[in-house]
């Protein structure tokens, strides 16, 4: 697994606002989905390309295109949602798929109750957009299934992430044994998890401050 930590001054600047206790939801919100967008230049680095002849107003020239298909953009239910408009800003052609995961608040188990994917995803590029990886038990289940359904590449694009949930996504998709490359692109890779499974020092929870607490 290859994880790309975003090091950037406006990264930085925006994270910082959103962990702020303070920061009202409109404002969280906002600077989230700017956050994304940051982020989204690293998670599609990879992105095959393939060679165009063109006309400028000047002369002929080559240049380069996304090469087919289109990827794929899989947010996780709920607060993946607040991610997805920032992507798609940067990537207006891909394609938009949901998981909904519910996590065991006891055991940390997380499993699915909403699966809404192409059925044949090979040879097609998937970026999963969930704002916090801390135990890792969501984006484990996520990117299992995703490899069920033919998967050529996963990128998980998250706000912050815990040591331990990186730990736990490498060790289930060993890079030796792994079918697919599977990356995680983020802003910052915070101390550890709490006791009940929250990134420290984090940002709270991220649903909650995107949507306003339920």
């Amino acid at each position: 697994m290859q994880t790309l930590v975003a090091d950037h001054p406006l990264v930085a600047h925006k994270l910082t606002t959103l962990r702020d206790i303070s920061t009202p939801t409109p404002e969280f919100r906002r600077l989230a989905d700017e956050l994304v967008t940051l982020l989204a230049y690293e998670a599609t680095r990879h992105l095959p390309v393939e060679s165009v002849d063109i006309v400028t107003p000047v002369s002929p020239a080559q240049g380069v295109k996304l090469s087919g298909p289109a990827p794929l953009v899989v947010p996780v239910l709920r607060a993946g949602i607040g991610m997805l408009d920032g992507m798609l800003r940067l990537l207006p052609g891909a394609a938009v798929g949901f998981m909904g995961l519910a996590r065991d608040e006891e055991t940390l188990v997380a499993s699915a109750y909403a699966v809404r994917l192409p059925t044949d995803l090979s040879g097609r590029e998937v970026i999963v957009l969930d704002p916090m990886l801390a135990t890792g038990g969501t984006l484990e289940t996520v990117i299992t299934t995703l490899i069920g359904y033919g998967a050529a590449g996963i990128t998980a694009v998250c706000l912050l992430a815990a040591p331990e949930g990186l730990e736990r996504v490498a060790a289930a998709f060993p890079e030796n044994e792994c079918p697919v490359p599977i990356r995680v692109v983020t802003a910052a890779i915070d101390a550890r998890l709490n006791e009940v499974g929250y990134i420290v020092p984090g940002l709270g929870d991220a649903g909650d401050r995107l949507f306003g607490a339920l």
